[in-house]
């Protein structure tokens, strides 16, 4: 009686999960540690909170540049493309928000996280299949992040509005993208060692 030996991931999957997983775990640290400073930085909308909320954004910007360049052709390369034009215009617009305040800075937080929340989950379940970890953090991050947006612009509209949320907001998403990578790593050992 023969044995099979499992076959080996496809390179390009190997090479998708190796990037994702690097990428998920920079952004999910990045956001923790931005969550932490501007928990501490936004009594004020003033320059340094400013800078920190037009620099949230840009790295999931840059995040999504990242992810586009590994990916072929495809409707999911696509919507990682608008996520970062989306993020990059997002950036631009809380720049100038902030100097309106704190209920406009929310409009705009609020606006992005609708959109880029959507985006989230598209390419979520883009990439259900078992090899990328089924995803299902980034699914709920999104949905969240949608749920979130809309919750910020009522609460910007509102009598008292508060930037408090952003940290909130921003540890959240962290968390999510560090157990997403958690799980590709767990997943990646597992092919390795022909456990799957």
């Amino acid at each position: 009686m023969s044995t099979q030996t499992p076959a080996p991931p496809a390179p390009t999957t190997t090479a998708e999960r190796s990037v994702l997983l690097k990428l998920y775990l920079g952004r999910g640290v990045l956001a923790v540690v931005w969550a932490f400073v501007f928990a501490g930085a936004h009594e004020n909308v003033d320059a340094l909170a400013i800078t920190l909320l037009v620099a949230y954004p840009l790295i999931d910007a840059v995040s999504s540049l990242i992810d586009h360049r590994t990916l072929p052709d495809g409707s999911e390369r696509r919507v990682t493309a608008f996520n970062g034009v989306l993020s990059t215009l997002a950036a631009v617009a809380v720049g100038i928000a902030g100097a309106g305040g704190v209920a406009p800075v929310l409009h705009v937080f609020g606006a992005w996280a609708v959109l880029s929340g959507a985006a989230q989950v598209t390419v979520g379940i883009r990439r259900r299949g078992p090899e990328l970890g089924k995803q299902w953090p980034m699914l709920i991050a999104g949905g969240l992040s949608f749920l979130v947006g809309v919750f910020y612009n009522i609460q910007a509209a509102g009598d008292d509005p508060s930037l408090d949320v952003l940290s909130v907001y921003a540890t959240g998403g962290g968390v999510f993208f560090i157990v997403q990578a958690g799980l590709l790593g767990w997943k990646t050992r597992q092919l390795r060692t022909g456990t799957l």
